[in-house]
């Protein structure tokens, strides 16, 4: 479904995994080319360290990706189906206060995708993400692999791959 980036900002804001763990959408930017979030650190996903806890560092990066290319593609014409196929992650530093990240899809990345899906019916690329706390230092870094998939005429919504 195509959607807005202010409905799915909100959306996002909302949704019980992300809210409860205190991860907050900032901005979908650019027509889903970039995507903003912050995680707060509180009470609810704070570590026995003081730092907050890497479940939720990693629960943070994990649906953006896919939320941005599944929007991209649509607008693009295709009917795809996106989830993040397998996720890394080093933690750096200790998270002690309010992390951030920003992604952003490019033109290349668009096109390689679309290239491929057109020619062979799917992608999966890897593509790398930098959680940095509110002075700008490293705190983690994560390798996100995205999977799309181009539905064809005819198939049911919910088969999985």
């Amino acid at each position: 479904m195509i959607i807005s980036p202010n409905t799915l900002k909100w959306v996002m804001r909302f949704y019980p995994p992300l809210f409860f763990q205190r991860i907050w959408v900032q901005r979908f930017e650019n027509e889903f080319r970039s995507c903003t979030v912050k995680l707060s650190k509180s009470f609810l996903n704070k570590n026995y360290n003081g730092s907050i806890f890497g479940g939720t560092i990693y629960a943070a990066t994990d649906p953006f990706y896919a939320l941005l290319f599944d929007q991209l593609m649509q607008r693009r014409g295709f009917k795809v189906r996106v989830w993040l196929k397998s996720a890394s992650i080093q933690y750096l530093k200790p998270g002690r206060s309010t992390l951030y990240f920003t992604i952003t899809v490019t033109d290349d990345m668009l096109n390689e995708a679309e290239h491929a899906l057109k020619t062979i019916g799917k992608f999966v690329k890897a593509y790398p993400m930098e959680i940095t706390n509110k002075n700008g230092e490293l705190c983690a870094t994560v390798m996100n692999e995205v999977y799309i998939r181009n539905l064809h005429q005819g198939e049911t919504p919910r088969v999985a791959y």
